[in-house]
């Protein structure tokens, strides 16, 4: 690993060259208008920030995201790509501050940060904020984005007198000064990239279930976001394209499949060439527990079922290697189905969904695997009554 600081030009060249660029796997741009100017504001005084985190190769990824609101030009292939792997809300923000070269329509909020000429320089307060252009007091607010254009600069210091000239100067010259701390990693191998972002991650924003597991299963190959959507694609002519967009509920089909558990957090003890290389049983299951369902029930859409993780157990009873046809015995077709009418009409998924449903996952492994015939099923009966109560 090198450590080298950049000055805030360089960072916008790297990036307008492409030679600097956003994985898939990381987030959108989620900072607010206000998280951009202490930024600002802790790069003026000198605070620490944190330093960014690259990794630099030669293979250049199937699948990439914008900066933010800035599309960034393809790398000439002659030079490798450095991928950001921690620090990209930091690099869009300064990117999207100071640069003038790539168009945002209309422009965000977040890249109109001012300096308070009126403000005291106090170690705690912000003196830089984000303002609309009808916000903008031409007398107190200096726009920082002008700082790195000479003309631009030149254009917007020509109404003040020669000591506010003086003090802008130095504002300009501490953010040409600013050095940002730079740790990159060269490397092609992947599995480590796919580690280094899940930790370094742990902190700040809170990544999601799905975007966690798209960073340490990622290949060049295989992409968790990608294949989910594939899924959807396919399930589309059969009527259930929701199940494919609905990433939670993929989610606990996974992690019952490959954990027998259906809380998707049981994912995360799971190293990425495990849930990479059980993928495709797992979409197997799915997909046989949706022919099971429209062949015996009817069921002709997720909007259909009273629950949608009546597909869970499912989809673990129907996984396996999809080469490999699933076999069902008439006994165990008739006992998914009463199990299936009982669930439903004595809504045994309203009171503590996850703990129902995880029963039920072990014994429809149980039941998939023949080492028992039948299942547990509430215990209230149904009475010749009950369905004109």
């Amino acid at each position: 690993m090198v450590s080298e600081p950049l000055n805030i030009r360089k960072i916008i060249q790297e990036l307008i060259a492409g030679r600097m660029r956003v994985p898939n796997f990381q987030r959108g741009f989620v900072w607010n208008p206000e998280r951009v100017a202490y930024l600002m504001d802790s790069i003026y005084k000198g605070y620490p920030f944190g330093s960014i985190l690259l990794w630099r190769t030669r293979q250049e990824l199937t699948r990439e995201r914008d900066l933010g609101p800035f599309h960034l030009p393809q790398n000439d292939p002659e030079y490798p790509t450095d991928y950001i792997l921690d620090g990209q809300q930091r690099i869009t923000s300064i990117f999207g501050v100071f640069q003038t070269e790539v168009a945002a329509t209309p422009k965000p909020l977040w890249t109109k940060i001012y300096y308070d000429m009126k403000a005291s320089e106090n170690a705690q307060e912000s003196s830089f904020t984000a303002l609309e252009d009808e916000d903008v007091i031409q007398e107190k607010h200096f726009p920082i984005g002008c700082l790195f254009d000479p003309v631009r600069y030149r254009k917007e210091t020509s109404q003040y007198d020669d000591t506010t000239i003086a003090r802008l100067d130095k504002i300009q010259a501490r953010f040409k000064e600013a050095l940002i701390p730079v740790q990159t990693i060269t490397t092609e191998d992947k599995t480590a990239v796919a580690i280094v972002f899940e930790r370094v991650n742990q902190r700040g924003v809170e990544l999601d279930t799905v975007q966690l597991l798209s960073a340490w299963t990622w290949s060049g190959d295989f992409d968790l976001n990608q294949r989910f959507e594939e899924l959807a694609a396919d399930l589309t002519p059969f009527g259930f394209k929701d199940v494919g967009s609905d990433k939670n509920l993929l989610l606990r089909c996974c992690s019952a499949v490959m954990q027998r558990d259906p809380s998707p957090d049981s994912l995360i003890s799971l190293n990425g060439s495990k849930v990479r290389d059980n993928f495709d049983n797992v979409v197997t299951g799915i997909k046989g527990a949706i022919d099971f369902l429209r062949k015996n029930l009817h069921v002709e859409g997720l909007d259909n079922l009273p629950y949608d993780n009546l597909l869970v157990p499912l989809s673990v009873f129907f996984a396996g290697d999809p080469q490999k046809q699933k076999k069902i015995s008439n006994t165990q077709r008739r006992e998914i189905l009463r199990w299936f009418w009982h669930t439903c009409i004595h809504r045994k998924y309203n009171s503590q969904p996850i703990k129902s449903l995880r029963e039920d996952v072990i014994e429809f492994a149980k039941l998939s695997e023949g080492s028992i015939t039948t299942l547990t099923h509430p215990t209230a009966g149904l009475g010749n009554t009950f369905f004109s109560q």
